[in-house]
């Protein structure tokens, strides 16, 4: 049973520090620490779905989107569960 639902707009600015080859698999940790922080909990207990995912990584390793929009569920146990909200931020 869920706690808290809410809707992010993540911005993935810090992901241009990592080298090019890298930036894809930082901007899911970056999604997983500004979740963390904004329904706190542990960076652990941060699930991110399969489309969430895909989204991140549709243009590959190097690109991925400046801003991302999210749709995360707090449950009782403290475990959050992210989702694509279904569309790019440009």
């Amino acid at each position: 049973m869920t706690e808290t639902e809410r809707v992010y707009t993540i911005p993935l600015r810090e992901v241009k520090k990592a080298p090019r080859w890298k930036r894809s698999k930082r901007a899911v940790y970056e999604v997983r620490k500004y979740l963390a922080r904004h329904m706190k909990t542990s960076i652990d207990d941060v699930k991110i779905s399969g489309d969430l995912n895909e989204a991140i990584w549709a243009r590959g390793g190097q690109k991925p989107p400046a801003r991302i929009r999210v749709k995360a569920a707090k449950f009782d146990d403290g475990g959050v569960e992210a989702e694509f909200a279904g569309e790019r931020v440009r």
